[in-house]
């Protein structure tokens, strides 16, 4: 299988609205030439500068190369002419991303804290969902290794959040460490690249897309159920990278303790049958349907009500079979709709999700191999390689689940390119 590679030559920085937020440190004297280079590309670009910004980059040298007026305060002078007041909210609503350049360690802490007192912080609280946000940390000494510092750049992080980490280098203390920003070129590169991957550049822009997650719990009795060791990681990711590139995303989780992914509608159900009933309303109106969840194949015939005593040394259980949530959508969808779904062996088994493609009808399977370290369940990483329904093999290297979600949705989007020719 072909994966969508981005075309080099495609200018997808043209008539985009991007706002750039400078916080108070040294590298914001680079920020006008970013600003230059942005508006060669076509950017339509915006700036919000932090009262410490402002002490590193004047006001008018960005209003000049912006060819706009430069943000500040959350609410105008009043003897300011065309006033308007809920300029921090249109702002966030009218932006196609927000890159932070530089971004200090004050700003992080706000950011991650959700405080609102200047216009940056109001743009990063209103943007739409789903629209890139680029932060680009930059900072002296031992700033950026600081434990108080990595734990804001994780909470961002986990709320959808960029985190491009700062270059080594001389630092401005005449030290030499980790901290400095990127230059305006290399902002500029990954700025195009976070854009490609989401709004009208994806073929997943505008579509209904649907994806389970997490393990189901089936109950014994009001206390006890049969289970498995899935996290719903692989899912969660999944979900994330597909609302990035402009999916209407509706994830249906199972009992698990992950955030939300930003832009993401989320329904919460326990058992497989929950899952089921769930996912059924969806089945008409879905353009996609991606069956990451670890459903239990059985559950307990008849529950204990209550809770089952321990005075017998041996019990006997009965299990009935529950519904393949997956297959039962494969079977009936629409020629324009596409199932993707998942195989997890604990050896080699690329037969048998050969098997399960061809039996519940689906257009893609992502077999991965479960050892428990690197692969699979409750780990932070997957190696999965992509079955198609023509057959076409491509294995994939050990990857983060975020970025083994992001080559899914490539193969995903080529499935989808061809369904237009």
């Amino acid at each position: 299988m072909t994966i969508l590679q981005s075309n080099p030559g495609a200018n997808v920085l043209k008539g985009k609205k991007i706002i750039i937020g400078i916080c108070g440190g040294i590298a914001a004297y680079k920020i006008p030439q970013l600003v230059r280079l942005l508006k060669k590309r076509g950017a339509i670009v915006r700036v919000a500068l932090t009262e410490g910004g402002a002490h590193f980059v004047s006001e008018l040298a960005l209003a000049t190369v912006s060819e706009e007026r430069v943000y500040r305060k959350i609410f105008p002078p009043m003897e300011s002419e065309g006033v308007d007041f809920t300029r921090h909210i249109s702002l966030g609503e009218w932006a196609d991303a927000l890159v932070i350049a530089p971004a200090t360690a004050n700003t992080l802490a706000r950011l991650s804290a959700g405080l609102c007192d200047d216009m940056l912080a109001a743009i990063f609280l209103t943007l739409r969902p789903g629209k890139p946000v680029l932060i680009f940390p930059a900072m002296d000494g031992q700033m950026f290794l600081s434990h108080s510092v990595q734990r804001n750049i994780a909470t961002l992080a986990t709320q959808g959040c960029s985190i491009i980490n700062p270059e080594s280098g001389e630092l401005a203390s005449g030290l030499c460490g980790v901290g400095r920003m990127p230059e305006p070129e290399a902002i500029l590169r990954a700025l195009e690249e976070a854009l490609h991957e989401t709004g009208e550049c994806s073929p997943l822009y505008g579509k209904k897309v649907v994806i389970t997650a997490g393990p189901t719990r089936e109950k014994i009795d009001d206390v006890r159920f049969i289970s498995n060791y899935s996290s719903g990681k692989m899912g969660f990711a999944i979900a994330r990278a597909a609302a990035k590139r402009g999916a209407i995303v509706t994830l249906l989780a199972g009992p698990v303790h992950l955030p939300t992914p930003p832009g993401v509608e989320r329904l919460d159900v326990e058992s497989a049958a929950e899952m089921n009933a769930a996912a059924e309303g969806f089945f008409n109106s879905c353009d996609l349907f991606i069956g990451a969840a670890a459903v239990s194949d059985y559950r307990p015939a008849t529950p204990y009500e209550g809770k089952m005593k321990k005075d017998k040394e041996e019990i006997e259980l009965a299990l009935v079979k529950n519904p393949d949530i997956l297959a039962r959508f494969g079977l009936q969808k629409s020629a324009c709709q596409l199932a993707v779904g998942f195989a997890l062996e604990t050896r080699t088994g690329l037969e048998s999700a050969r098997k399960k493609l061809t039996e519940k009808n689906l257009d893609l399977i992502a077999f991965n191999f479960f050892d428990r370290k690197t692969s699979g369940f409750d780990v932070d990483t997957n190696i999965l390689t992509l079955i198609g329904s023509n057959g076409e093999i491509t294995e994939l290297p050990q990857l983060t689940k975020d970025a083994a979600a992001g080559k899914l949705l490539d193969a995903i989007e080529q499935l989808c390119l061809k369904d237009r020719h």
